[in-house]
């Protein structure tokens, strides 16, 4: 899970894997042509029934090999938000699919003026955009994308990748500039995201955020609440502030300290804003 170019040498090998399963499927339904027309006695309603049977076999692999196209064609690419089959991650390559590179001109362009602000402080060399799979609620392997700072890309990644293969529902991971790095929008939208140069909440102070240093996960059903004031954001997670040791018995990612999420980001030194006094900011890791 180490930093690699962006564009990954192994594209030819996609190809060649797409060639392989056309001519495997080629293969096997000519074989299958073969041995259905083979038998010199047949009746005319045998003769259908295989023929039919042939179109059948025919039609569900060619479906088959269509999507297989179609989901290595989504990561070749890596659009964010994509579904694709767990066939067409093993044909990619299930490490390369959790990797960290440099932030590129296409990517800067995404996040210029948007979560990288004019007067970002924060150098682009010092972040690293990062690819990583995650279940979404439904457990269909979903592409996803975050942009950290380099300090914590290894990780991310690490972290991810057990989420990944425990199978942890996460409903979004894209970047926050796709909400036009608004909070409040992307925390609704249930965003899973890490960086974006603002202020803290309610303050001048520059949030970790700003830096690249935190992340914050399935936002909407594990929100930041004010305990003083009572604000709850986002504003439409108000039905998961409370009563959340209810809410665990629900298939709710709920994070607390019993929660695969949370051990896995306190073991790599992160520490979790649910156990803050004034605030409760139970979506929020920070290093």
């Amino acid at each position: 899970m180490g930093e690699t170019p962006l564009f990954d040498i192994h594209s030819a090998n996609i190809r060649n894997r797409l060639c392989n399963c056309q001519n495997e499927a080629i293969v096997d339904g000519f074989s299958l042509i073969c041995c259905i027309f083979a038998s010199k006695k047949q009746t005319s309603f045998e003769h259908m029934k295989k023929r039919m049977l042939l179109l059948s076999v025919l039609a569900i692999a060619f479906y088959s090999f269509s999507t297989a196209s179609s989901d290595l064609e989504k990561l070749h690419e890596w659009t964010p938000a994509a579904i694709v089959s767990d066939a067409a991650v093993d044909a990619y390559g299930i490490d390369s699919c959790f990797q960290a590179y440099p932030i590129t001109d296409d990517i800067f362009d995404r996040m210029y003026a948007k979560s990288y602000k004019e007067n970002s402080t924060q150098p682009r060399s010092s972040l690293r955009y990062l690819r990583v799979l995650h279940r979404n609620a439904e457990g269909k392997t979903q592409l996803g994308e975050i942009v950290c700072n380099q300090a914590i890309a290894a990780d991310l990644l690490s972290i991810f990748r057990k989420l990944y293969d425990a199978a942890y529902p996460i409903e979004r991971i894209t970047l926050i500039d796709d909400y036009n790095a608004d909070d409040e929008t992307s925390m609704r939208a249930n965003n899973t995201s890490c960086f974006n140069f603002r202020a803290i909440s309610g303050s001048t102070k520059l949030s970790k955020h700003s830096q690249g240093l935190a992340i914050d996960i399935n936002p909407l059903y594990n929100p930041c609440i004010h305990l003083k004031s009572g604000k709850v954001e986002p504003s439409t997670g108000k039905p998961y502030a409370n009563n959340r040791e209810n809410l665990r018995n629900t298939k709710l990612p709920i994070i607390d300290t019993r929660d695969l999420c949370y051990r896995l980001f306190v073991q790599q030194g992160f520490k979790w804003g649910g156990a803050w006094r004034t605030i409760k900011d139970y979506q929020h890791f920070e290093k």
